[in-house]
C-alpha cells in the first residue's frame, strides 16, 4: 500500500497512537459514546465531527457520557431528555450556563473548578488523586479525554481544523498539520492559522481553548491567544515548542518515527496534559500600574520550561533534600515563570506520606519575580496563607516578619539577597532540623561567599553538640545538608558552577555542568529571543590633540594615555557629536523604519553618572534644536553634584525615581540614559536600539546588551551602535554563554595551602597573634582588646615592607580570603587554620594602607587641548559566534604581584603616539583637503553625463546622476590614491557624509561664480571634513544661503 505523505497521512498517524482508530467516521450517533477508550491508542477517545455543537463549542456526546458515568443524579435533575435535541430548553439552558461560565472565567478555571447552575454543582474535571484515596482514583479514571478529526467549527463556513482535542466535551487544543514531504512547514500552519481563523468564533474566542499547535514532521510551535481583526488571527503570536537540538534550535533525530512524535507521545497523554492543567495552564490578570487597566494573558508551558520543572521533580523525589541544581537558562527564556511554577509545585511535593521540604525560599532581586509566583499560586491556593515577603516598610522589623511567617505556616518565603542573612536570625533551633528548598533568582550575582554562607547558616542543622565555636562557624559556611538549591542563571560564573553544577570526569579532571540548559543559540534560533549581536555596529572615535604648554614635560605613558582617552571621550564637543549621531540614527532608522510598530524606545550606556547627565542635558538640547516632540529619561543612583549643584533623577526627570521604567514606555520618552541602572534584570520589550559609551566586557557586556533581547510580536530586529568596544572584545564576552558553561575543573584547596604559606613568611604576623585575635573575637571581645594586636600587625607591614612586599602581601591576603570564603561552602572537610586565618584577615586588611603611588600622570590634562574630534560609523556587521561549549576557568587562588614600574615619555611623544592611533583618517591630511574642495569638484562638474543631466532632467535626476559622476572621479583617482579609494569604497559614511557631498556637490554647482563667492567657506568645510575638531556647521549654513 502506498504511504500516505499528505497531512492527512500526518492526521491518521496521531488519531492511531492516541485513539487506537483513525478518526473517520463522522456519521450519526447510534447512541451514547463508548464508555472505554479503544485498544491500541494511549487512552484517548476519538471524538465525532457530527457531536460538536457550533453554537456552544463543546462535543456534547463527550459532555454528556461524562456527566452521567460521574454525576448521574444532577444530570437527572437537569431534566434533559435528549442531549442530541439542540431545541430541548434544558439541554439549552444547561450548555448556555456552562459558555457563559467559560466566557467568564475561562476553561481552565471552569475544568478545575466546576460551575453551578441553579441549586446545582457540576465537576467538569477530576484532578489527579494521592493513590491512598481509591474514591478519588476512581473519578479521576472517568474523565473522557477525546481528539477529533477534521472539525468543522464554524457556522458561517465549512472551515474545518486538522485536529482538536477535548476533556469532558470541553474543547482545550486545536492543531493545525503540515508535511515537509508536500512542501508545506510549521510556517505555513501558522500562515493557515493567521489567514483562516477568525478569532470571534467561539472556538477561539480568549480563554476557550488551553493552546493551539501547528505541527509539522520536524518542529512544533504554540500559540495561547488568536487575536486579530477582520476575521483573521494576524496578531497572534506563536512561540517554539521544540526540544532543542545540538544546543540549538529543532529537535533531535528519532530512529522510531518522527522528529516531533513527542507531542502526542509524551506531551499530550491523558495523565501529562492532566498534570499541566493542574500545575501550568494559567489564566493571569496584569495591571497596569498607573491606569489600573487591567487584561488577562493566558500561560501555557514552553517545552523547556515544562522540562526543567519535572526533570528537577523527579530528580528530587529519587533523592530527597540535600542536592544541588543550577539551571542555565538564557535570559529573557522564562525564568521567572519556571522558578513560580517550581516554588508551587515544591510545596506539595510528598514522599511517602510526608512533605519532602518544610519551607521553600525564593531569593530575588527582582519585583516582578515576586509579583509572577503570587499570581502563578494564585491560580491553585490562597495566596494570603501560603506566601510570606520579606520586605522594608511592612510594619515590623524583617527579624519579626520571618517569625512570624515560620510560626504561621507559611510555605514560601520571598526575600532578597539583602535581606535574606535575617532568616539566621529568625529560624529558630526548632526549624533548623527541617527541609528546605532554596530557590536562588539570577545566581550568578547572588553567590558569593559571604552570601552562600549565610544561606547556609540560615538553614544549617543545629541539634548535634558543637563545643567548638571555631568548628560551628565552620559547619555553618558550608552548604548545608538539609537544604536543596536550586540556582536559576543565564551566565554562570565559575563559583556559580562549582557551587551548584553537576560534578563529572573527563579527561582526569572533575568538571562541573548545569543540571538543565536552555541556551541563548536555542533561544536565538527560535525567535524567542533576538540577536543583539546581529547589527552590531562599532563606532570609531578620531580625535587630535594639541600641546599647549612650552616647555616639555615627563609623564607616565600608561597612566596618561588612560586620562586622554577618558578626558576627550568626556569633552563637550565629543558628548555633543556623539549624542548627535544617536539621535539622527534614532530618528532615521529606527523611527523612520517603524520599529516595534512605530513604539521602539532606545537605551543610552554611560560610563559615569556625569557623562549620563551630560548627555541628558545635550540630548534636551538637541532634540528642542531640531524641534523633536521626543524626549529623554535619565537613570542613575544617588544626589551627585553637577556644575556646583546637587541633582537628583526625580529633579532633572520632573517625576519620580520609580516611576522610570513605567515612563520609558510613553510618549514623549524615547530615550532611557542609564549610568550603572537598568543594565540587568530589567525586561523591556520596546527596548530597539542601545548606545554604548561604556567599556564592557564578560558578564557585563552580556547582561547589558541583552537587555535588547526580550521579544515583541512587532520586534524583527535589534540595533547596537558601540562607541567604546569592538568587535573582538564583545564576540569573546558573549561565546562563553552562547551554548552549555562548563566549568574546565574544580579549585584546589591545596593552593591556599600555599598562599597561607606565603603570607606567614612576610611575618606580618604570628601565629600567636592569630590565635589570640580568634579567640578574642569569638568570645566577644572585639572592641578593646582586639585592635591593638592589628595595630602591631598593620605597623610590620608599614615599617618592615618594601612597596613591592606591601603590594604582594595585601594582594596575597585578599585572595586567600575570597578563595576561602567560597571553599568553604562547598569543602567536605574542616581546616582550622584556615578559619582562623580568614577571620584574622578579614579584620587586618582593611587596616592596612595602600602603598603611597604618585600620579605620575597629573597635571597633562591641564598641558594639552583637544585640536579635532570626530565619530565614524564602522560597518554594520552580525558577529558570529563559536558553535561550541565554553569551558571557563575556576576561581584564581593566586593573588600579590609587584608595583609596576611607571614608563616615562615626554609630552610631545605621548601626544605624538596619541594621535597617530586616535588620529585623522589621512596620513596627509593637507594633500586630502586639496583633492575633496579642488581637484575632485573640478573633474566632477566636468562629467558629461552629470553636466547633460543638470541640463535636461529635473533636480533628483541630476543629484543621482551627480553621485555617479562622483562615483567614476574616485575610481580613477584608484591608482594614485588607494588610501582615498579605499575610504570611498569601505566607509560608508565617508561615502556618503553630508560633509564630503556638500563640499563636492556645492563645489561644482554653478562651479566658477560659487567657487568665487564661497571659496574660502568651501576650504573650511574640506577641512572640517578632514579635521573634525573645526565647526562645519557654520560653512554648511553659509551656503544655504
Amino acid at each position: 500500500m502506498k504511504t500516505d505523505t499528505s497531512e492527512k497521512g500526518l492526521e491518521t498517524l496521531i488519531m492511531r497512537h492516541m485513539t487506537g482508530a483513525d478518526g473517520l467516521s463522522s456519521g450519526p450517533s447510534l447512541g451514547l459514546a463508548e464508555s472505554v477508550p479503544a485498544q491500541g491508542g494511549n487512552g484517548w477517545f476519538a471524538g465525532r465531527d457530527a457531536a460538536y455543537d457550533r453554537e456552544f463549542a463543546v462535543d456534547a456526546e463527550q459532555l454528556a457520557a461524562f456527566l452521567m458515568a460521574t454525576q448521574p443524579d444532577e444530570w437527572a435533575k437537569l431534566g434533559i431528555g435528549d442531549y442530541k435535541d439542540k431545541h430541548g430548553m434544558a439541554r439549552q439552558k444547561f450548555l448556555a450556563r456552562l459558555q457563559g461560565e467559560i466566557t467568564r472565567r475561562g476553561t481552565i478555571d471552569v475544568l478545575r473548578k466546576g460551575i453551578k447552575h441553579g441549586p446545582l454543582h457540576f465537576d467538569l474535571f477530576y484532578g489527579k488523586p494521592s493513590a491512598e484515596n481509591t474514591k478519588a482514583v476512581e473519578r479521576h479514571a472517568k474523565n473522557r479525554f477525546s481528539i477529533t478529526r477534521q472539525l468543522h467549527f464554524s457556522r458561517e463556513n465549512k472551515r474545518s481544523l486538522d485536529l482538536c482535542a477535548f476533556i469532558n466535551g470541553l474543547p482545550v487544543i486545536t492543531f493545525e498539520l503540515k508535511n515537509s514531504l508536500t512542501k508545506q512547514t510549521v510556517e505555513d500552519a501558522i500562515e493557515q492559522y493567521k489567514r483562516d481563523r477568525d478569532p470571534r468564533e467561539t472556538l477561539f474566542q480568549f480563554g476557550r481553548c488551553i493552546v493551539h499547535f501547528a505541527v509539522d514532521d520536524h518542529e512544533v510551535a504554540m500559540c495561547t491567544a488568536l487575536k486579530g481583526k477582520g476575521g483573521m488571527a494576524k496578531e497572534s503570536w506563536f512561540l517554539p515548542f521544540n526540544q532543542g537540538w545540538n544546543d540549538g534550535a529543532g529537535n533531535p533525530p528519532n530512529k522510531d518515527g518522527l522528529k516531533t512524535d513527542y507531542l502526542w507521545k509524551r506531551i499530550l497523554t491523558p495523565e501529562m496534559l492532566t498534570e499541566i492543567l493542574e500545575n501550568y495552564a494559567q489564566v493571569v490578570e496584569e495591571e497596569h500600574p498607573k491606569t489600573g487597566k487591567k487584561r488577562q494573558v493566558q500561560i501555557f508551558p514552553r517545552y523547556h520550561q515544562l522540562d526543567v520543572v519535572r526533570m528537577i521533580l523527579a530528580d528530587v523525589m529519587e533523592h530527597g533534600a540535600g542536592k544541588r541544581y543550577l539551571i542555565q537558562h538564557s535570559a529573557g527564556s522564562g525564568k521567572s515563570n519556571s522558578i513560580a511554577w517550581l516554588a508551587h509545585q515544591l510545596i506539595s511535593l510528598t514522599k511517602d506520606g510526608k512533605a519532602v521540604f518544610d519551607s521553600i525560599i525564593v531569593i530575588t532581586d527582582r519585583r516582578i519575580l515576586d509579583k509572577q509566583i503570587r499570581e502563578t499560586i494564585k491560580g491553585f491556593a490562597q495566596v494570603s496563607s501560603v506566601i510570606g515577603a520579606v520586605k522594608e516598610g511592612a510594619g515590623s522589623s524583617k527579624t519579626e516578619q520571618l517569625s512570624r511567617y515560620l510560626k504561621d505556616g507559611k510555605k514560601l518565603i520571598i526575600s532578597t539577597v539583602q535581606t535574606f542573612p535575617f532568616v539566621l536570625d529568625s529560624i529558630g533551633d526548632e526549624h533548623r532540623g527541617g527541609k528546605f528548598a532554596i530557590i536562588i533568582d539570577e545566581a550568578h550575582s547572588s553567590q558569593s561567599g559571604k552570601t552562600s554562607s549565610a544561606v547556609s547558616q540560615a538553614v544549617a542543622d543545629s541539634e548535634d553538640e558543637i563545643n567548638d565555636a571555631l568548628d560551628e562557624r565552620i559547619k555553618k559556611k558550608r552548604l548545608a545538608k538539609n537544604a536543596s538549591y536550586f540556582a536559576f542563571t543565564a551566565t554562570p560564573k565559575n563559583k556559580t558552577l562549582e557551587m551548584f553544577g553537576v560534578p563529572y570526569s573527563e579527561g582526569g579532571e572533575v568538571k562541573y555542568r548545569p543540571f538543565h540548559g536552555y541556551t541563548m543559540k536555542q533561544a536565538i534560533q527560535e525567535h524567542f529571543i533576538e540577536d543583539v549581536l546581529k547589527r552590531y555596529t562599532p563606532v570609531a572615535s578620531y580625535y587630535r590633540l594639541a600641546k599647549t604648554v612650552p616647555g616639555d614635560p615627563e609623564y607616565d605613558v600608561k597612566k596618561a594615555r588612560k586620562k586622554l582617552r577618558l578626558y576627550v571621550e568626556s569633552h563637550s564637543k565629543a558628548i555633543r557629536d556623539k549624542a548627535e549621531i544617536m539621535v539622527d540614527h534614532f530618528l532615521e532608522q529606527v523611527i523612520g523604519q517603524n520599529k516595534i510598530g512605530g513604539q521602539a524606545r532606545a537605551m543610552v550606556v554611560t560610563g559615569s553618572i556625569q557623562r549620563a547627565i551630560e548627555y541628558f542635558h545635550v540630548f534636551n538640547a538637541y532634540l528642542t534644536e531640531i524641534k523633536s516632540q521626543y524626549r529623554p529619561i535619565v537613570a542613575f543612583s544617588g544626589e551627585p553634584e553637577y556644575k556646583g549643584e546637587k541633582v537628583s533623577e526625580s529633579k532633572l526627570n520632573g517625576f519620580p525615581s520609580g516611576d522610570i521604567a513605567d515612563k520609558i514606555q510613553e510618549d514623549p520618552y524615547r530615550f532611557l540614559i542609564c549610568a550603572d541602572k537598568f543594565q540587568t534584570g530589567y525586561d523591556e520589550p520596546l527596548l530597539h536600539t542601545m548606545y554604548v559609551d561604556k567599556a564592557l566586557s564578560g558578564i557585563k557586556a552580556v547582561q547589558t546588551l541583552s537587555r535588547l533581547n526580550r521579544a515583541h510580536p512587532k520586534k524583527c530586529d535589534v540595533f547596537v551602535l558601540d562607541f567604546q568596544n569592538d568587535t573582538e572584545t564583545i564576540e569573546k564576552s558573549f561565546a562563553d554563554y552562547y551554548r552549555t558553561t562548563i566549568l574546565s575543573k574544580e579549585t584546589d584547596p591545596n593552593k591556599l595551602h600555599t598562599l597561607k604559606g606565603e603570607l606567614d613568611n612576610y611575618q606580618v604576623y604570628s601565629p600567636e597573634q592569630v590565635d589570640e585575635f580568634v579567640e578574642l573575637y569569638l568570645s566577644g571581645k572585639i572592641v578593646d582588646r582586639v585592635h591593638p594586636i592589628l595595630d602591631v600587625c598593620r605597623d610590620v607591614y608599614i615599617n618592615g615592607l618594601d612597596e613591592d612586599g606591601q603590594v604582594d602581601f595585601k594582594g596575597k591576603a585578599k585572595a586567600f580570603t575570597r578563595t576561602y570564603d567560597f571553599l568553604a561552602t562547598i569543602l567536605p572537610y574542616p581546616v582550622r587554620e584556615w578559619e582562623k586565618l580568614s577571620i584574622f584577615l578579614n579584620f587586618l586588611i582593611p587596616k592596612l594602607p595602600a602603598p603611597i603611588e604618585e600620579d605620575l600622570a597629573k597635571g597633562i590634562l591641564e598641558a594639552i587641548d583637544m585640536d579635532s574630534y570626530r565619530a565614524e560609523k564602522k560597518a554594520t556587521m552580525a558577529i558570529a559566534l563559536p558553535d561550541a561549549n565554553a569551558e571557563i576557568e575556576p576561581v584564581p587562588t593566586s593573588g600579590g604581584g609587584r608595583k609596576p614600574e611607571p614608563e616615562m615619555d615626554k609630552l610631545s611623544n605621548i601626544v605624538k603616539a596619541f594621535n597617530e592611533q586616535f588620529g585623522d583618517l589621512f596620513a596627509d591630511a593637507k594633500r586630502m583637503e586639496q583633492r575633496i574642495t579642488g581637484e575632485i569638484p573640478q573633474k566632477v562638474a566636468a562629467d558629461v553625463k552629470y553636466q547633460n543631466a543638470k541640463k535636461n532632467s529635473d533636480r533628483q535626476n541630476a543629484k543621482i546622476e551627480h553621485d555617479k559622476a562622483l562615483g567614476r572621479v574616485i575610481t580613477a583617482l584608484f591608482k594614485d590614491d588607494a588610501q582615498l579609494f579605499k575610504q570611498f569604497q569601505d566607509n560608508e559614511s565617508f561615502r556618503n557624509g553630508t560633509r564630503l557631498r556638500r563640499a563636492v556637490l556645492f563645489a561644482v554647482r554653478d562651479f566658477p561664480e560659487l567657487m568665487a563667492r564661497f571659496g574660502q567657506q568651501l576650504v573650511v568645510l574640506g577641512a572640517a571634513f578632514l579635521r573634525p575638531g573645526l565647526e562645519s556647521a557654520g560653512p554648511v549654513r553659509i551656503l544655504h544661503l
